[in-house]
C-alpha cells in the first residue's frame, strides 16, 4: 500500500471544492470580459469556447489530485495559462500539494505555477505601467496564499489523525486491561477452588480409601467413616457454592468472610476426624493482618491436602511461631507413608499457586524432602509492627 496516497474524499467534500474552484475561476473569468469588452470590442471565441473547455479539462482532472498530486498540480498550472477560468483551478491543485507539507515539492510546484504564468497570454490587453513586477507579484501572492490554507488544512489533519490513534491506543489499551482483569480474577478463582476443594475430597477420597481397605472395622467404626465422607462432601458443595456464589454477585457486593489463623485449628480438627495423625503447636503472640493469616491458613491447609494424598497414614506435625515486629512462621511436616489406600489424582499446581501467595505478602516458601522420606512444607510470611507503621 503506497502510504502518499491521500484517502478519497467524501462527495460533500468534493463538491465543495470544485465548486470553490469553479467560483475563483468564474470571477476571473467574467472581470476580464469585461476588459476585452472595453480593450478590443469583443471577446471572441477562445474566450467563449476554448477557455471553458480547457477549465472543463483542468477541473477533471483535479479529480485525481489525491492520487496524483504533483502530477496533476504541474499540468493544471500549466495548462492554466490558456485559460482564465481554470485560474482557480490551479490555486487549488496547488492548495492540494501543500497539504502534504513538504517545502521542496511545495516550493517547485510554487515555481512552475509563477513561471507558467508569464507565459504570453492568449487574450491581446495593453500592459500597464509597472506590470512586469504585478504579473510575477501577483501569482507568487496567490500561490502564497494557497500554500499557506494547504499547510494549514495538512497541520489540522495531522492533528485529527493522530487524536484518532490516541483514541484507539487507549481504547486497544483499555481492551488489553480489561482482558487482563479478567485473566486475574479467572486466576484468583482457579487457585481459590483449589484451596477450598482439593484439602476437603482429599479427606473424602481417604475416608473412602479406608473404608475399602479395611476390612476389620466394626459397624460403628463403618458409620463413622461413611457420616464423615457424607459430611465432608455437603462441606464440599458448600464450600464451592461460596466461591461460585462470587461470579455471579452484584457489583459492590462484599465477598463472604475468607478463613484466617483463628480458623486453623479447627482445620486441624477435621483433618484429625478424617483419620490423619496430625498434631497442632503454636506460639503466635498477637494478630497479623488478614492477608498475612489468610496464607497462613492456606499454607497448612494445602501442607494437609498434600498429607492426605502423597502420605496416608504418615503422622503431620503443624506448628506456627511468630509474633509482630518479626515474622510469621508455618511449617507443616509429615512422616513416610504408613498406609497402601489409594491416593486422589494429584493437580500439580497447589505448591505453584501457594508460591504465588506467600510471594504476594513478600514472604518465602520452600518446600523438600526430609530423611526417612519426609516431608517439609515451610513459609516465613512478614510481620510488620502496627504500631510501628502508624508511627511511621
Amino acid at each position: 500500500m503506497n502510504t502518499d496516497v491521500a484517502p478519497p474524499l467524501g462527495w460533500w467534500q468534493q463538491t465543495w471544492r470544485l465548486a470553490a474552484a469553479v467560483a475563483v475561476g468564474l470571477s476571473a473569468w467574467l472581470s476580464v470580459g469585461v476588459l476585452l469588452h472595453r480593450e478590443a470590442g469583443g471577446t471572441g471565441s477562445w474566450f467563449l469556447i476554448g477557455d471553458p473547455l480547457v477549465a472543463l479539462g483542468c477541473l477533471t482532472a483535479l479529480l485525481w489530485r489525491r492520487r496524483f498530486p504533483r502530477a496533476v498540480a504541474v499540468t493544471v498550472a500549466i495548462a492554466a495559462t490558456g485559460s482564465v477560468l481554470a485560474g482557480g483551478t490551479a490555486l487549488v491543485a496547488l492548495g492540494s500539494v501543500a497539504t502534504r507539507r513538504r517545502p521542496v515539492e511545495i516550493g517547485g510546484v510554487v515555481l512552475v505555477y509563477v513561471a507558467a504564468s508569464q507565459l504570453p497570454s492568449p487574450y491581446p490587453t495593453q500592459d500597464a505601467p509597472g506590470s512586469t513586477w504585478v504579473q510575477l507579484a501577483f501569482p507568487a501572492l496567490a500561490a502564497g496564499i494557497a500554500v499557506a490554507v494547504g499547510m494549514a488544512v495538512g497541520a489540522r489533519r495531522v492533528e485529527v489523525r493522530s487524536l484518532r490513534e490516541r483514541a484507539e491506543s487507549a481504547e486497544r489499551e483499555q481492551t488489553a486491561r480489561a482482558a487482563q482483569a479478567r485473566a486475574l480474577e479467572r486466576n484468583r478463582i482457579a487457585r481459590e477452588m483449589h484451596d477450598v476443594l482439593a484439602h476437603r475430597i482429599s479427606l473424602v477420597a481417604l475416608q473412602a480409601g479406608a473404608l475399602d481397605h479395611r476390612g476389620d472395622l466394626t459397624a460403628e467404626e463403618n458409620r463413622v467413616l461413611v457420616r464423615g465422607i457424607a459430611e465432608g462432601s455437603h462441606q464440599a458443595l458448600e464450600e464451592l457454592r461460596d466461591v461460585l456464589g462470587v461470579l455471579r454477585a452484584e457489583a459492590g457486593r462484599p465477598e463472604p468472610p475468607q478463613p484466617d489463623l483463628d480458623h486453623v485449628p479447627a482445620l486441624v480438627a477435621d483433618a484429625r476426624a478424617s483419620g490423619i495423625d496430625v498434631t497442632l503447636s503454636t506460639t503466635v503472640t498477637g494478630r497479623p493482618s488478614d492477608v498475612v493469616a489468610r496464607t497462613c491458613y492456606r499454607i497448612v491447609q494445602e501442607g494437609l491436602t498434600n498429607a492426605a494424598k502423597h502420605a496416608p497414614g504418615a503422622r503431620v506435625c503443624v506448628a506456627l511461631e511468630g509474633t509482630a515486629g518479626d515474622r510469621l512462621t508455618v511449617s507443616v511436616r509429615n512422616s513416610a507413608s504408613a498406609g497402601t489406600t489409594a491416593r486422589p489424582p494429584a493437580s500439580g499446581f497447589g505448591l505453584l499457586g501457594l508460591s504465588e501467595r506467600v510471594g504476594l505478602v513478600g514472604g518465602e516458601l520452600d518446600h523438600r524432602p526430609t530423611p526417612g522420606n519426609g516431608y517439609l512444607l515451610t513459609a516465613a510470611l512478614p510481620w510488620p509492627n502496627p504500631v510501628l507503621e502508624k508511627r511511621t
